[in-house]
């Protein structure tokens, strides 16, 4: 049995949450602070624990592992964008939001949806933890993921999973590993 599957206690999944029209507004300094808070709060009333993370302007990315027998990470995404919107809202700029949206009361924040991926072994974990991680050079934001203070790649080096010049040279990284 491999190191991951004996220390997974829960389930692993893989998250992407996108901002609505995808405003840049994830990584202005008071919008971090509201996501650091609101993980917090979550956190502590339905613990989850964060594998890997990465906050770009206008999505982010991130790795759970959910406590042994409890699969509701719907739950914990909705009071993380709820009360993160709660939060931002009278903070940012006004944008434009449809119908539809003013009809169900929803925020302009966040898409409606997010998508998850389950993790299904220690090769599929470490793939989405390269795309994490390679994400803000994909988008050219950097030239190497050491480059981007929002994401969890330091604490990868620091603990010798990557070195530090990990995603420098390469070219291009592969999408392959959203194709099932």
């Amino acid at each position: 049995m491999s190191k991951y599957l004996r220390s997974q206690q829960g389930k692993t999944f893989f998250f992407t949450v996108v901002t609505y029209q995808r405003r840049p507004i994830l990584c202005l300094e008071e919008s971090r602070a509201v996501m650091k808070e609101v993980l917090a709060e979550v956190k502590a009333s339905h613990p989850f624990e964060i594998k890997a993370w990465i906050l770009l302007p206008d999505h982010l990315h991130t790795i759970w592992e959910l406590p042994k027998g409890d699969l509701d990470y719907s739950t914990r995404w909705a009071l993380i964008k709820k009360n993160f919107t709660k939060r931002v809202r009278s903070t940012l700029p006004a944008t434009t939001m449809t119908e539809s949206r003013q009809r169900h009361r929803e925020g302009a924040i966040w898409q409606r949806r997010f998508w998850e991926h389950f993790i299904r072994d220690e090769e599929d974990y470490r793939r989405h933890l390269d795309y994490i991680h390679y994400n803000p050079v994909k988008h050219g934001l950097v030239s190497s993921p050491k480059r981007w203070a929002y994401s969890t790649f330091h604490r990868y080096v620091e603990r010798g999973i990557y070195p530090e010049g990990w995603g420098e040279d390469m070219i291009e990284f592969s999408e392959e590993i959203f194709k099932e």
